[in-house]
């Protein structure tokens, strides 16, 4: 089509050879400068704008495995404090210091959330392989730094800022990268990372508990710090394939040049902490639904060990619990991925749907157990929830944003996560504290997730409204441009009034 305008426009004559090179050039500017992002990437050679096409594998699979290592040494670390906490307690010997040393594995979770859209404006500008390279290699010297001190106000800075920061920076990168190398398979790819991660998350624990004790606290940090060390060169295959358009960035350095000192500092500023995801109405609902969904999420998992030795006196078996949903929570991950493909556009949501819904009543149903193994039942299917709502979170914020601004969407999102995941636990420590027993908190915690998984519940709705009014008011566009066009035709983005010179 771009060859046929351009050899009707040098037949109608009139112009010069220089006026119709210089016109060529401005046609495919304006083309890329109102395409879809990421559609620079995928030009041909012609110069027209042609939707980027991942590669749906080759070095993708890669990257997977690099991926599916960092979630899981990142979170079986996180996971396995448990572990580490009992070894600190033995270290402290204060009954004041060991209730503080709580603090340690909470800051270091809490930072991988707080961190996250910080995380997304690192990716945007410097990109994945250095963000992730860089992350780990602060969460390799947080964790090889806690091996050297036994100060616990120290271990807050090392291991609970430290390391959590630097989980978040190499963590956040990982989902981002999947995109750059999927489209079509970009549930099962996530869903292969966020399996194969529990192959490293699932028998950590165990590991900690056999080995911890026999070589102490210190060397135990320094064992957990290489895994962080094999990160640094696994996130060397982090490699993007997905750039900005080149014109766009020379077009912002001409606009920048021609503004003021202080307009020039605030449009810096704005590129940075880019808030476009917001104006998307889709990407707001959903990502309260999300904040209101995670109040009550982490509140099983921390108090279901210490509810069945309250309540069965059940202290041989209880690390069952723990298996179980770290298992399920693998096979979840699988399977959504997987079915996640089989689901076009938005109406994957309707998985995070069903899983936050179940996970609801399935914790209202914890009191209700009148033995061991009613629990761990519904451990089962608890995990299988946590697989569902893990892997199809990124996949979601591909279409709800584009490939472009997932980073900032994601980092955003976890940000607005961060608050609720801490505050529930106290709450329902709280309500344990008043009434004396865990079934006040585990109904408190099955509530957040049916509210949030009500709202998810809107948002393909209110999409659908969004695109049906797009095509109308698009119908009646092209019905006012169709009178300007010269055979019919017209390039994105060229004006009507050239159609005719």
């Amino acid at each position: 089509m771009w060859d046929r305008l351009r050899g009707s426009r040098a037949a109608g004559g009139g112009r010069s050879a220089a006026a119709m090179a210089q016109r060529d050039e401005k046609v495919p500017a304006a083309a890329a400068g109102e395409s879809e992002p990421g559609a620079g990437a995928g030009r041909g050679q012609s110069g027209a704008a042609a939707p980027f096409q991942p590669p749906e594998g080759g070095f993708g699979w890669v990257v997977v495995f690099a991926a599916a290592w960092c979630n899981g040494s990142i979170f079986g670390i996180h996971n396995s404090f448990g572990i580490l906490y009992m070894m600190l307690q033995s270290d402290l010997g204060e009954g004041r210091r060991i209730r503080r040393s709580t603090w340690v594995g909470s800051l270091a979770m809490g930072m991988i959330f707080f961190c996250s859209p910080i995380v997304s404006i690192f990716t945007d500008r410097i990109g994945c392989r250095t963000t992730a390279a860089m992350g780990a290699t602060i969460a390799f010297i947080g964790l090889l730094s806690s091996s050297f001190t036994k100060s616990l106000e120290v271990r807050y800075f090392t291991y609970g800022i430290l390391f959590g920061c630097g989980s978040s920076f190499a963590f956040q990168p990982s989902l981002v990268i999947l995109g750059h190398y999927f489209k079509r398979r970009l549930g099962l790819a996530n869903g292969i990372v966020a399996g194969g991660s529990c192959l490293i998350s699932v028998p950590l624990p165990f590991f900690l508990k056999m080995v911890g004790g026999a070589i102490g606290l210190a060397h135990t940090f320094q064992v957990l710090s290489a895994l962080m060390l094999i990160q640094i060169f696994l996130s060397m295959t982090y490699r993007p394939i997905l750039t900005p358009s080149c014109d766009s960035q020379h077009d912002g350095h001409d606009k920048l040049g021609s503004r003021s000192v202080r307009r020039q500092c605030w449009a810096q500023t704005r590129k940075y902490f880019n808030l476009r995801v917001f104006r998307r109405k889709t990407y707001r609902i959903w990502a309260f639904g999300i904040a209101t969904a995670v109040l009550g999420y982490l509140v099983p998992y921390m108090n279901l060990v210490k509810y069945v030795e309250k309540r069965f006196q059940e202290t041989k078996k209880d690390w069952i619990l723990l298996v179980c949903l770290g298992a399920m929570s693998g096979l979840g991950r699988l399977i959504s991925g997987r079915i996640g493909d089989c689901i076009p556009g938005l109406k994957k949501i309707y998985l995070q749907v069903a899983s936050f819904m179940l996970l609801g009543l399935l914790c209202m149903m914890i009191p209700q157990c009148r033995g061991f193994e009613g629990v761990i039942v519904i451990c089962l299917f608890l995990g299988l929830c946590d697989g569902f709502f893990t892997t199809i979170m990124a996949p979601i914020a591909f279409e709800l944003v584009g490939p472009m601004q997932a980073s900032q969407a994601i980092g955003y999102l976890m940000g607005l996560m961060a608050v609720p995941m801490t505050a529930g636990t106290p709450i329902a420590g709280y309500l344990n504290d008043y009434f004396g027993n865990y079934d006040a908190a585990f109904y408190f915690a099955g509530v957040p997730p049916i509210i949030g998984g009500l709202v998810l519940s809107v948002v393909p709705l209110v999409h659908q409204r969004m695109l049906k009014k797009q095509r109308l008011d698009s119908g009646k566009d092209k019905m006012l441009v169709s009178e300007a066009v010269v055979n019919g035709e017209l390039l994105p983005g060229c004006p009507a009034s050239e159609a005719h010179m």
